[in-house]
């Protein structure tokens, strides 16, 4: 909902589509088309797990992460990194996007939580995918974790690359002055 609520702001702002996730061959577009798969597959097992909570079982569970102590550190992981993406988003502002947009130059984000890690909304992805699988851990959640981790590392890459193109000496500063992640 996240991802959602922002782009319809995004886009009513300044009339720009702010989710550019390109269906091409290369490696970019391999990644894109992946994100969407995962998050289709993320979609169908919280579904699943929600309408019928033994599916657990049959979706491969991990016993020894049936804790009480997990799920709980999974609840805050999943409402702690639903905050900080919120946060982050809206720090964003028109800057904000889905994916690399080489057609619209956007400002260079430096505040705010941006000034702790380079990819704050990225982090709070994956926080949130460690929650999931904390909270349900099973064989479909670890490979969701596992996954969207892998996807997540590689679409970082990509979009630093893009920005430090598009901002030169500022991006290699910021780079200089603020970590990948925390």
């Amino acid at each position: 909902m996240g991802f959602v609520v922002r782009s319809f702001l995004v886009y009513r702002r300044t009339g720009i589509n702010p989710l550019v996730l390109p269906r091409t061959q290369d490696a970019y577009g391999y990644v894109g088309t992946a994100f969407k798969v995962l998050i289709g597959f993320c979609a169908i097992v919280v579904v699943v797990l929600a309408v019928c909570p033994e599916s657990s079982t049959w979706l491969g569970t991990i016993t020894h992460l049936q804790l009480a102590s997990a799920k709980w550190l999974g609840l805050v992981c999943l409402l702690g990194s639903l905050l900080w993406m919120l946060v982050a988003q809206a720090q964003m502002g028109a800057s904000w996007r889905v994916g690399i947009d080489s057609a619209n130059r956007t400002s260079l984000v430096n505040h705010g939580l941006f000034g702790l890690s380079r990819n704050p909304i990225f982090l709070a992805m994956r926080v949130n995918l460690l929650g999931f699988f904390l909270v349900a851990p099973n064989a479909a959640t670890l490979a969701i974790l596992t996954t969207g981790e892998v996807l997540i590392q590689v679409q970082v890459r990509l979009e630093e690359k893009h920005l430090s193109n598009l901002h030169t000496t500022a991006y290699d500063l910021y780079c200089s002055k603020v970590p990948r992640w925390l």
